[in-house]
């Protein structure tokens, strides 16, 4: 049964481009709950960008959310990684929640549900709102206690990304090259392990190889990647290999696809002083762009691989230098649904991929902390 729907979905990835109406478009984006799990415009709001009107710069704001029918958002409580160097990860945490909470959350109640289990992301879905949700990007922002991660989870966190690009002393970095733990230090085992009794998802996005397969091997929920591509398209080290995209989806886990160019395209990567250091920033203005396209092309591999239950989305937006022609910030969702449509995606496979697959990831770790509770 398994291979029969596996041969399907990538019978289905492969198929050739069909017609497709506005009317269809319409009616399947609008059936559908598009849940982004990664998104920056954060560090825009805790610098005093209020996220409501419409804004010239940048990719989010609410009317161009509501204008791309988002149903909930990961907003990113980005923790820079300089913050160890003064002793100030927690506190940068902190003030990102609370940016979360209150700039964007608190001050437009109109447009915004905190919603941190699943079932609240449906409630807010049914009340007409924005699904508000938080998720730490950098493992450093713990300062390595586990007191600070319940802390965290009690203020409505409910992912980590272990790392971010650089390592810290209990987990190494797919963007460091030091690494001092050799994947998961027996420190890292213990947080995976308090993650996994709380309920917050295991986010392994930014991580090296080998902490990618560690985390597989101890995490009793499945893990997922929150802003991750496809390795055998682009090759960067933040992207996946095909082993780990496989090994991850029979976990039951998920690659959320992030929309920065350098992850879309290797022709981006190679002309972009953010993944080729050789290229000064100055350069950066003559980056080949990708294009929608070369998402489509991600959500296909991963299908192809590994099968529907196994992507979603996970844009980046605000927190990449360059984002992909037809997808330029969160209102042209819609064209990511026409794209797949012709493509040949079904209206139920599409619903899967833009918040189906992470909602069963979410539900997983809520119920392996009610497992381990009783």
């Amino acid at each position: 049964m398994k291979r029969a729907v596996f041969l399907l979905a990538a019978a289905i990835a492969q198929s050739q481009s069909r017609k497709v109406t506005d009317e269809e478009v319409r009616r399947v984006h609008a059936s559908a709950l598009v849940i982004d799990t990664h998104n920056d415009v954060t560090s825009d709001t805790l610098a005093g960008l209020d996220i409501g009107p419409r804004r010239a710069k940048g990719h989010t704001d609410v009317p161009r959310l509501k204008e791309g029918g988002v149903g909930a958002v990961f907003f990113a409580a980005y923790v820079k990684a300089d913050t160890v160097k003064t002793n100030r990860a927690a506190h940068r945490a902190l003030e990102m929640i609370d940016t979360i909470r209150f700039d964007i959350v608190a001050k437009h109640p109109d447009h915004f549900q905190f919603a941190p289990t699943a079932d609240q992301i449906l409630s807010a879905r049914k009340a007409g709102k924005i699904a508000a949700l938080i998720g730490i990007e950098g493992g450093h922002a713990i300062e390595d206690s586990p007191r600070l991660l319940r802390t965290f989870f009690d203020l409505g966190v409910r992912y980590m990304t272990l790392t971010h690009s650089n390592s810290n002393h209990w987990a190494d970095s797919s963007g460091s090259k030091e690494k001092p733990n050799n994947g998961l230090s027996p420190l890292g085992k213990q947080i995976v392990a308090e993650m996994n009794r709380l309920g917050m998802m295991v986010d392994i996005s930014h991580v090296s190889d080998k902490t990618f397969f560690d985390t597989l091997a101890v995490s009793t929920a499945p893990p997922f990647a929150s802003h991750s591509s496809c390795r055998a398209i682009s090759n960067i080290p933040r992207n996946m290999t095909d082993e780990m995209i496989v090994a991850l989806a029979r976990r039951g886990g998920v690659v959320q696809i992030n929309f920065g160019c350098e992850f879309l395209s290797q022709k981006s990567a190679n002309t972009s002083s953010w993944t080729n250091k050789a290229i000064p920033k100055s350069a950066d203005k003559n980056i080949i762009r990708a294009t929608l396209h070369d998402a489509v092309e991600h959500i296909d591999h991963v299908v192809k691989i590994a099968g529907i239950d196994a992507v979603g989305i996970g844009s980046d937006f605000d927190g990449v230098p360059c984002v992909p022609v037809g997808l330029e910030d969160v209102s042209k969702f819609p064209n990511l649904t026409r794209a797949l449509l012709e493509k040949g995606y079904t209206a139920p496979q599409i619903h899967k991929i833009y918040g189906g697959n992470l909602l069963r990831v979410m539900r997983a770790a809520e119920a392996e902390a009610a497992r381990a509770r009783r």
